[in-house]
């Protein structure tokens, strides 16, 4: 069963589409110790299960992030809509260098 991990930050590439926005993803473990993680990684990781990341608001609201493909063929991460705005994982902070 895949480990449920919260995303509480991002670092973003200088692209402005929003598939290629993505470079990092990261958040905090358990025990304080930062973590960060690849995009690429994380997709891996997603893909084959060992980890189900997501994400939550100021207000206790998760959202469930999954793999999606672009038009032009290229894997990226995405939460689930909600109809929230703005988007979950691009409105996250930026995480330390």
């Amino acid at each position: 069963m895949a480990a449920r991990v919260r995303i509480q930050c991002i670092n973003k590439t200088s692209r402005y589409d929003p598939h290629e926005r993505i470079s990092n993803v990261g958040g905090v473990n358990p025990d304080g110790r930062r973590w960060k993680l690849t995009q690429p990684e994380a997709i891996r990781r997603t893909e084959n299960g060992e980890f189900a990341f997501y994400t939550q608001d100021a207000f206790g609201r998760t959202a469930d992030v999954v793999v999606a493909v672009s038009r032009f063929g290229h894997k990226y991460l995405k939460t689930v809509a909600d109809g929230e705005q703005p988007d979950n994982l691009l409105s996250l902070p930026e995480c330390p260098r």
